[in-house]
Protein backbone atom coordinates (compact mmCIF):
# COMPACT_ATOMS: atom_id res chain seq x y z
CA UNK A 1 0.00 0.00 0.00
CA UNK A 2 1.38 3.59 -0.72
CA UNK A 3 0.18 6.57 0.42
CA UNK A 4 -0.01 10.26 -1.30
CA UNK A 5 -0.69 13.45 1.10
CA UNK A 6 -3.21 15.43 -0.14
CA UNK A 7 -2.83 18.62 2.23
CA UNK A 8 -2.88 19.88 6.03
CA UNK A 9 -5.97 19.27 7.59
CA UNK A 10 -6.07 22.97 8.86
CA UNK A 11 -6.07 23.97 4.69
CA UNK A 12 -9.57 23.22 4.66
CA UNK A 13 -12.34 24.94 6.90
CA UNK A 14 -14.35 22.80 9.40
CA UNK A 15 -17.35 21.95 7.54
CA UNK A 16 -15.84 23.34 4.11
CA UNK A 17 -14.22 21.23 1.39
CA UNK A 18 -11.58 21.61 -1.60
CA UNK A 19 -10.28 19.82 -4.60
CA UNK A 20 -7.34 17.61 -5.22
CA UNK A 21 -5.91 16.52 -8.69
CA UNK A 22 -3.11 13.96 -6.96
CA UNK A 23 -0.29 11.41 -8.49
CA UNK A 24 -1.00 7.96 -7.30
CA UNK A 25 0.68 4.77 -8.02
CA UNK A 26 -3.13 3.94 -10.72
CA UNK A 27 -2.08 7.52 -12.21
CA UNK A 28 -3.76 10.88 -11.38
CA UNK A 29 -6.56 10.87 -9.09
CA UNK A 30 -9.55 13.80 -9.12
CA UNK A 31 -10.43 13.62 -5.88
CA UNK A 32 -12.96 15.79 -3.24
CA UNK A 33 -12.10 16.52 -0.06
CA UNK A 34 -14.94 17.49 2.67
CA UNK A 35 -13.95 18.03 6.67
CA UNK A 36 -16.31 17.56 9.32
CA UNK A 37 -13.95 18.72 12.51
CA UNK A 38 -11.06 16.54 12.61
CA UNK A 39 -12.07 13.91 9.86
CA UNK A 40 -12.58 13.88 6.63
CA UNK A 41 -14.90 12.16 3.92
CA UNK A 42 -13.12 11.71 0.14
CA UNK A 43 -14.58 10.53 -2.81
CA UNK A 44 -13.36 10.90 -6.68
CA UNK A 45 -14.44 14.06 -8.15
CA UNK A 46 -16.95 12.50 -10.97
CA UNK A 47 -20.75 12.07 -11.11
CA UNK A 48 -21.91 8.85 -11.63
CA UNK A 49 -24.90 10.69 -13.58
CA UNK A 50 -22.01 11.16 -16.59
CA UNK A 51 -18.74 11.58 -14.95
CA UNK A 52 -18.50 14.80 -15.13
CA UNK A 53 -16.72 17.02 -12.21
CA UNK A 54 -19.11 18.37 -9.51
CA UNK A 55 -17.43 21.35 -8.69
CA UNK A 56 -18.17 24.36 -11.02
CA UNK A 57 -16.02 26.65 -8.78
CA UNK A 58 -12.78 24.73 -8.34
CA UNK A 59 -13.10 23.43 -4.84
CA UNK A 60 -16.73 24.05 -4.04
CA UNK A 61 -18.45 20.65 -3.82
CA UNK A 62 -21.46 21.55 -0.96
CA UNK A 63 -24.68 22.55 -0.85
CA UNK A 64 -25.62 26.32 0.41
CA UNK A 65 -26.12 25.06 4.12
CA UNK A 66 -23.09 22.69 3.88
CA UNK A 67 -25.24 19.48 4.81
CA UNK A 68 -25.04 18.07 1.44
CA UNK A 69 -22.47 17.18 -1.57
CA UNK A 70 -23.79 18.75 -4.78
CA UNK A 71 -22.80 18.22 -8.58
CA UNK A 72 -23.51 21.65 -10.15
CA UNK A 73 -23.74 20.20 -13.99
CA UNK A 74 -26.81 18.43 -12.76
CA UNK A 75 -28.05 19.37 -9.03
CA UNK A 76 -27.49 16.00 -7.40
CA UNK A 77 -27.41 15.76 -3.92
CA UNK A 78 -25.03 13.41 -1.95
CA UNK A 79 -24.79 12.44 1.80
CA UNK A 80 -21.39 13.71 2.84
CA UNK A 81 -21.44 10.68 4.76
CA UNK A 82 -21.52 7.97 2.47
CA UNK A 83 -21.26 9.43 -0.86
CA UNK A 84 -25.03 8.55 -1.57
CA UNK A 85 -27.18 10.25 -3.91
CA UNK A 86 -30.61 11.18 -2.76
CA UNK A 87 -31.62 12.95 -5.67
CA UNK A 88 -30.72 14.26 -9.41
CA UNK A 89 -30.17 11.95 -12.45
CA UNK A 90 -27.98 9.68 -10.57
CA UNK A 91 -30.58 8.95 -7.27
CA UNK A 92 -29.71 5.81 -5.66
CA UNK A 93 -25.96 5.62 -6.93
CA UNK A 94 -22.70 6.97 -4.97
CA UNK A 95 -19.89 8.71 -5.35
CA UNK A 96 -16.61 6.54 -5.39
CA UNK A 97 -15.10 7.20 -1.55
CA UNK A 98 -11.26 7.24 -1.54
CA UNK A 99 -9.40 5.68 1.12
CA UNK A 100 -7.83 8.41 3.38
CA UNK A 101 -6.95 8.70 6.82
CA UNK A 102 -6.11 11.86 8.84
CA UNK A 103 -2.34 11.16 11.06
CA UNK A 104 -0.46 14.30 12.38
CA UNK A 105 -2.48 17.48 11.17
CA UNK A 106 -2.43 15.82 7.50
CA UNK A 107 -4.57 14.14 5.03
CA UNK A 108 -3.09 11.09 3.28
CA UNK A 109 -5.04 9.58 0.70
CA UNK A 110 -4.41 5.75 0.75
CA UNK A 111 -3.48 3.78 -2.38
CA UNK A 112 -3.81 0.07 -2.26
CA UNK A 113 -3.89 -2.45 -4.95
CA UNK A 114 -7.13 -2.30 -6.38
CA UNK A 115 -6.95 1.26 -6.79
CA UNK A 116 -9.66 2.68 -4.68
Amino acid sequence: MTEARVCALDDIADGGSDGFILETAQGKKWVMVIRKGDGVFVYLNSCPHIGSPLDLQPGRFLNRDGTMILCTTHGALFRVEDGYCVSGPCAEKSLTAVTAEVRDGNIYLLDDAQGA
